[in-house]
This record gives structure tokens, sequence and C-alpha cells, in this order.
């Protein structure tokens, strides 16, 4: 079965460093929290908004050693009183997991996307 984990983060700047290190963060925790390993991994989606443009999302992931997996990026969709500053990440996982076992992460101001999953996961958290 093929499932979807979301996650999403924010950063203060727009700076290289700033967006690889929450990126990293984020897929940290998205890992840790649902036992992913990357040769179950069908492929991983990244999102940032259009103001965040000094790196790609997807290149924390093959920092951290996903240099198989398959990664896309994309720029989210410009949308009034959208959250700015924000990175998100879809996840495509091949697991036996039930769809109820899945936990998404939301961090950072990202919270206020899902406040209802990002409590769900506060339980979870390291």
């Amino acid at each position: 079965m093929i499932r979807g984990v979301r996650g999403a983060t924010t950063v203060e700047s727009n700076a290289d460093e700033a967006i690889l290190e929450a990126t990293q963060e984020l897929l940290g925790a998205m890992i840790k929290r649902n036992g992913i390993v990357e040769d179950d991994v069908a492929s991983v989606l990244f999102s940032a908004t259009p103001e965040l443009d000094d790196t790609f999302p997807a290149k924390a992931a093959r920092d951290m050693g996903w240099t198989r997996a398959a990664l896309m990026g994309f720029q989210e969709a410009d949308v009034k009183h959208g959250l700015p500053m924000c990175i998100r990440v879809l996840i495509h996982w091949n697991t036996h997991k039930s769809i109820d076992e899945i936990q998404h992460v939301f961090l950072r101001k990202a919270v206020a996307l899902r406040p209802d999953l990002a409590q769900a996961t506060e339980t979870g958290a390291e």
C-alpha cells in the first residue's frame, strides 16, 4: 500500500542555510515519527512559497543521504492570505501502516495550517 505523509514548516529568511536547515528538521521528524526508510519511498514532492528562491528544498533530502528516491520541487501557489515563507513536503511511502497510523508533521508557524494534526503529533514529539 502506498500512503502520503504530509509535512510543512516555515523559515525566517530566504537564505540557503535557513531553507535547508528547516527542511532537514521537517524531514527528520517525518522520518522518525513514521519509521520511513528510503528504500520504501516512491517519491517526495517539495513546494516552497514564491519568496523562497535561494535554493531547492529537495537538496536537503539529498544532503541527508536520500540519493535514490525520486524528488521533485514546485513553487507553491501564490494565494492571497496564504502562509508566507512556507515549505511543504509530501512523501509517497510504501507501508503496511493504516491511514490512521500515519503521523503528519507541522512545525514552526506551519502549525497554523493544520492545528488538529499538529496537536496530534505533539504527543509523539522528541
